[in-house]
């Protein structure tokens, strides 16, 4: 068992890490942490401290750190404690071979490595099946044929090591005697922007060039010399008659007078009450007030409302903003094939400025209107909605050049796509990739051990032997277990296939233990890359979940049939990569399970509601909760308060408005910050068909007084009036790293 882990320096993410000495481990240890932080790195640790190989420590050596790895390792038959230093483990019979790791290593060394399960897989997975006893058999005839086994493992390791997507179709010889080239990298980006244009010939042909794209101007000299327009030439008594007798008219008055001047002849009396009006002073004053200069400026009045109208109002925002997606849409296609300047228009703030400032001009116009003679200016607010608006169409007029100047750039494209040869443009495109990867620092010198080693298996390809040592017995009992015990996970997980006919079978290489996949009655065959391509096989039957659980299923089942798992440190790092939610859980009951029958159980993972869910279920005698943190440029171990991270945010809301609520205690402005989020919450589970995810509090309030007293009222006048006052509070803190912020 181990008790503590004391020290982890220079390995890994741990720079130097002893604060977990002091934290007692239990029989079930749980440990969470953060993709890189460093959680397959303490795998790797007690691998090596299980097997005494200093290779898995040494690999993991920090990053320019100045000494050797150096771990300390309290275990339960301590003291002295395991120590690893100066690259090895300092005393033998401090290693713990009772130790188990359930890792991407086990994974690869014994199941399959991502798609595949190569000869190395089978061979390692007859030794696991055939346990300790089995494994000497094995290793008999192994040490027989090792130095050709030796050239055609290392061979195919090489060559598996040269990856396939770098190849580009090419075979592992072809692409090892691809030349060096010069300047790849452009002539690849070109030749992918060609084959790009040729696969997609006839849209190209179609897809129009790029149209200029404006917003119209608002005429502010011509508005103030329209709203500062008056009569200069009317007698100042008139005007005075005139207005004091318009101002004590309802509203509208002065129109409506000046209207009723176009009815009045001089010969003839008052249309409304048949008075003589030739010696009427006031309709003397009426006729100089309202004469033609008057009717010219209501005229140029009307004609400026109407243009502002015409060039800002109806159809022309929605025709712009339709303008901007189609641009859009245009820059993102053309963009794959040459170079197109981006464009970073947001419609929204465009079209909120463009309106406050249209309706700031038509109200000041309508002003004008109602009282032609009355001297008018645009507010300060209206220049300033005309002046961010104005910013926006210089903007918009410098996006609109330089994508008008990329057409000559798309009209290229064009020209040459019409001409192109689509499957010589592929076949140089996947050379040049094939090349440039091929001259790579890393990929040549797999090339170069690739090359190599094919050189040295053709030196000894005729010195191999063979030779056969059957242990009928004891395989013929042990892989039909194995595969009831597998079979038996497989259910558990919900898998949708089984094993059948795993057997044991003989090789140049030794024992090998061989498979089928059974999926709807059908027969998938694990016995080397034999498949054609395009049929059925492990690689495109098995999904990513699949592999895990089949991987998991063989871990589980080995330590089912392990007597002396009582006695086992089983380490499981990561096992839900890949898994939904049922295998989830299925992982977290057959690890509970475990930790009634193991020795201790340490299990390691990212995610922090699987290990919590597994927290909840233990034993509160046996557990024990740590974390790797960042600590600095490095990770550092503690101890982990797996109940508070059970709480969800939803939770924490709740308790820090119930608290307050309560006592009035807690910080206020987190409180307010806590209002709104936890609104939408409640909305969503309280009216889910009327609260949508993605659905705005304003709107909702909207949508709630539209249907106040109608049959379908989501809610009454008093909950409406409440929710919104609570609303327009949380909006002052939910808006408040925006300085402009508004309701929504």
């Amino acid at each position: 068992m181990i008790r503590g882990i004391q020290l982890l320096q220079n390995i890994g993410q741990f720079e130097s890490v002893d604060t977990a000495a002091a934290i007692e481990l239990g029989r079930v240890v749980l440990i969470y942490g953060e993709n890189g932080r460093g959680k397959t790195t303490l795998a790797a640790v007690l691998r090596s401290l299980a097997t005494g190989d200093p290779l898995p420590i040494m690999e993991r050596r920090r990053l320019n750190a100045q000494h050797a790895p150096h771990v300390v390792v309290d275990c339960e038959d301590g003291p002295p404690a395991a120590v690893f230093r100066d690259g090895g483990w300092t005393c033998a019979d401090r290693m713990q071979p009772q130790l188990v790791v359930f890792d991407d290593v086990f994974v690869d060394e014994n199941v399959h490595s991502g798609l595949a399960v190569d000869a190395r897989h089978r061979q390692n997975l007859h030794e696991f099946v055939l346990g300790a006893q089995g494994v000497s058999l094995s290793r008999q005839l192994r040490g027989l044929v090792s130095r050709i086994e030796g050239h055609n493992t290392a061979l195919r390791e090489k060559s598996d090591a040269i990856p396939e997507r770098e190849r580009h179709g090419l075979s592992v010889d072809d692409f090892c005697a691809l030349p060096e080239a010069q300047g790849i990298d452009a002539a690849i980006k070109e030749i992918e922007r060609a084959h790009a244009a040729a696969l997609d010939r006839d849209t190209v042909a179609r897809e129009a060039l790029f149209e200029p794209l404006g917003l119209p101007a608002f005429d502010t000299e011509a508005i103030d010399v329209v709203l500062a327009r008056e009569l200069p030439d009317l007698d100042a008594e008139a005007e005075a008659r005139v207005r004091a007798h318009v101002e004590a008219l309802e509203p509208g008055g002065e129109q409506w007078v000046g209207d009723g001047m176009q009815r009045v002849a001089p010969e003839k009396p008052c249309p409304f009450c048949a008075q003589d009006l030739a010696g009427s002073t006031l309709l003397a004053h009426y006729r100089a007030y309202f004469s033609e200069g008057y009717a010219n400026l209501k005229r140029s009045v009307e004609e400026l409302l109407r243009a502002v109208l015409h060039a800002h109002a109806g159809d022309v925002p929605a025709a712009f903003e339709r303008a901007v997606r189609v641009v859009g849409e245009r820059r993102q296609y053309w963009s794959r094939f040459c170079e197109v300047p981006a464009v970073p228009i947001d419609t929204a703030p465009i079209v909120r400025h463009w309106s406050a400032a249209r309706e700031a001009v038509v109200a000041a116009l309508a002003s004008k209107q109602a009282a032609p003679l009355e001297p008018r200016a645009l507010a300060a607010e209206a220049r300033a909605a005309i002046a961010a608006y104005e910013a926006h169409r210089q903007r918009i007029a410098e996006i609109s050049a330089a994508l008008t100047a990329a057409n000559e750039a798309v009209q290229v494209v064009k020209e040459q796509t019409a001409a192109a040869n689509r499957d010589a443009i592929a076949t140089d495109l996947r050379r040049l990739q094939a090349t440039k990867a091929r001259h790579t620092s890393e990929i040549a010198a797999l090339c170069d051990e690739y090359l190599a080693e094919k050189k040295a298996k053709a030196r000894t390809e005729d010195e191999r032997a063979e030779t056969r040592t059957a242990q009928d017995e004891y395989r013929a009992d042990a892989f039909p277990a194995s595969q009831t015990a597998i079979n038996s996970y497989l259910r558990r997980f919900n898998a949708g296939f089984r094993l059948d006919r795993v057997s044991s079978a003989m090789t140049r290489g030794g024992g090998t233990c061989n498979y089928d996949v059974v999926i709807n009655d059908s027969h998938i065959t694990v016995a080397g890359d034999t498949t054609p391509e395009g049929e059925p096989s492990f690689r495109n039957t098995l999904s990513a979940g699949d592999r895990k659980a089949l991987a998991l299923a063989f871990f589980f089942a080995s330590l089912d049939q392990d007597p002396d798992l009582g006695n086992k440190v089983v380490v499981i790092d990561d096992p839900i990569s890949s898994l939904d939610n049922h295998r989830s859980l299925t992982t977290v009951q057959e690890v509970r399970r475990l930790a009634d029958r193991a020795g201790q159980v340490l299990l390691l993972s990212h995610d922090k509601p699987f290990l919590c869910r597994l927290w909840d279920g233990t034993d509160r005698t046996m557990r024990v909760a740590l974390e790797i943190v960042r600590a600095g440029t490095g990770s550092t171990l503690r101890e982990w308060s797996v109940d508070e991270d059970s709480l969800t945010e939803h939770d924490r809301r709740h308790d820090r408005l119930r608290t307050y609520i309560d006592t009035a205690d807690g910080d206020q402005r987190e409180v307010a910050r806590s209002i709104r989020p936890h609104l939408e919450a409640y909305l969503r589970v309280a009216l889910p068909e009327q609260f949508p995810p993605e659905t705005l509090l304003g709107r909702f309030l909207e949508r709630c007084r539209q249907r106040r007293g109608q049959p379908d009222e989501i809610l009454d006048q008093a909950t409406i009036e409440e929710l919104a006052g609570l609303v327009e509070y949380a909006n002052r803190f939910h808006h408040d790293t925006n300085p402009a912020w508004k309701p929504r």
